[in-house]
């Protein structure tokens, strides 16, 4: 749908839903306009879903399924109560209201499907806390008392109970929503919008009929009561104007999960959610009767696993992260390889294993011929390209016992563990044939003396590099052991 046919179609939709308080008193004409506006969302979103692939309209189906039905109860209700004076629960509208919660839950639950094909554990830990602090209070002041009430068939009192349970489904699957990855447009948020709306105005309900007299009495002022059904019919519009916008197409596309984090909003509906419980508990001790402990304990149980669960997530994220830092500090980001940080630390390891095991240990220190002007000669991205295509090549020609790392600039160092000179010239010489892009590189090697410190036999490793840059370049130079140890410690 074009951009100006959906304006039309929010202006209509705001304008006949404002109207709504100027209606003449009477059920068929508010029904007939409920209904009006309810099938007006459901074609809508019927027109919206043709415009997407296949594979994305099931959920928008679920959806205009829902409120089809549950806008059509209105005109059954009507029927039922001014024509075949049924008032009871159930009447033969509960079955078309009561479609509304599973049908826009299944496509709340495809939605999220689509959009986050892995598990989410976090956003389903954080769904499952609000949901189970909000269910507490649900089953507290309205479906254990509506499970209890008097005077009613056992079949009434499930519809009854069915209502608050489709809310807390519905609840369950919005906030699941919520904390899904993905694209959030506009689309996204007058969706969540239209499901915020319906249980706005269910709550409302449930509000008022807990209110007692105080409750009655609102509910026969005209505007109020018209106010909430105009909260309904609102949910009915904003899922039409949902399916209508261009960013429906972008509501399935497949995103990351969000990270467990936590920001301000989050933690506030969390803490929020685990409150509820204590807070009950207060107030049924304050009134001098505590009438609901068994459900005030499981629902405290609950959340106190679920919180613990939430508290573990960010733990072990913590930890992840933690572990990213330390391996980010000891590798080197163009190459991939061991950083010096992480070379300093190795070598002195390496020097004590040999000294323990007695096995020869050998270092070699790299530099790539002419470096700086094959820079300037084909430019500083071509000199990347050249360091990580080497590094790669020089990697798959040592040895797997080998550790290359990067030491500065085009420069870099082999730690050759059980090698002497002649094995640790040979895989050196195996790693400047590899060279890539026709460049060679000048090495010196290093035999360990068994008593030079690491800085020392880095030291010989780079004088006898320097000695290959000094013959000419494109060789190996094995480095010279100090003439005398003992002059050396002295000086």
């Amino acid at each position: 749908m074009r951009g100006t046919d959906r304006r039309a179609y929010a202006v209509a939709m705001a304008v006949v839903i404002a109207g709504y308080q100027l209606l003449p008193d009477g059920p068929w004409w508010t029904a007939a306009w409920q209904v009006g506006i309810g099938w007006a969302g459901t074609a809508a979103i019927l027109a919206g879903a043709r415009r997407l692939p296949w594979r994305d309209r099931l959920p928008w189906w679920c959806f205009a399924l829902g409120i089809f039905a549950n806008s059509s109860g209105i005109a059954v209700a009507v029927y039922a109560e001014s024509v075949l004076g049924r008032v009871d629960l159930p009447t033969p509208a509960d079955p078309l209201f009561l479609v509304l919660y599973p049908a826009c839950a299944l496509g709340l639950a495809l939605l999220i499907r689509r959009r986050e094909p892995g598990r989410n554990w976090t956003a389903m830990v954080d769904a499952t806390t609000i949901t189970t602090g909000l269910g507490l209070l649900a089953w507290v002041y309205v479906i254990e008392p509506a499970a209890q009430e008097a005077g009613m068939s056992l079949l009434g009192r499930a519809v009854q109970v069915a209502y608050p349970v489709g809310d807390l489904l519905l609840l369950a699957m919005l906030t699941r929503l919520l904390r899904a990855g993905g694209v959030r447009g506009a689309s996204f948020w007058w969706l969540a919008g239209s499901f915020t709306a319906f249980l706005a105005g269910d709550t409302t309900w449930v509000v008022l009929g807990n209110l007692g007299d105080a409750g009655w009495a609102l509910e026969e002022v005209l505007w109020f009561r018209r106010g909430i059904d105009m909260m309904f019919l609102t949910a009915f519009a904003l899922a039409g104007l949902a399916a209508l916008h261009l960013g429906a197409r972008e509501l399935a596309r497949t995103a990351a999960p969000l990270p467990p984090r936590l920001g301000r909003l989050q933690l506030a509906a969390l803490t929020g959610a685990s409150l509820i419980a204590p807070a009950i508990l207060a107030g049924q001790v304050a009134s001098g009767r505590v009438t609901d402990g068994p459900a005030i304990v499981v629902g405290s149980t609950a959340l106190f696993l679920l919180v613990v669960t939430r508290m573990a997530q960010l733990v072990r994220q913590v930890e992840r992260q933690s572990r990213q830092v330390r391996e980010l500090s000891r590798t080197d980001d163009l190459t991939g390889l061991p950083n010096r940080r992480a070379w300093n630390d190795e070598l002195p390891r390496a020097l004590e294993r040999s000294r323990r095991d007695g096995a020869p240990v050998c270092v070699a220190v790299l530099d790539l011929d002419r470096f700086k002007q094959f820079n300037d000669s084909y430019g500083h991205p071509a000199g990347d390209r050249l360091l990580k295509e080497a590094s790669a090549a020089w990697h798959s020609a040592l040895r797997e016992v080998d550790t290359l790392a990067r030491y500065g600039g085009e420069e870099f160092t082999v730690l050759l563990p059980g090698a002497d000179l002649a094995s640790a010239r040979a895989a050196t010489e195996r790693a400047l044939a590899a060279t890539p892009l026709g460049q060679t590189f000048s090495a010196g090697l290093a035999l360990w003396d068994g008593t030079e410190t690491s800085d020392e036999l880095i030291a010989r490793a780079d004088a006898a590099l320097y000695a290959a840059k000094g013959a000419g370049r494109d060789r190996i130079v094995a480095a010279d052991p100090w003439p005398d140890v003992h002059m050396r410690r002295s000086q």
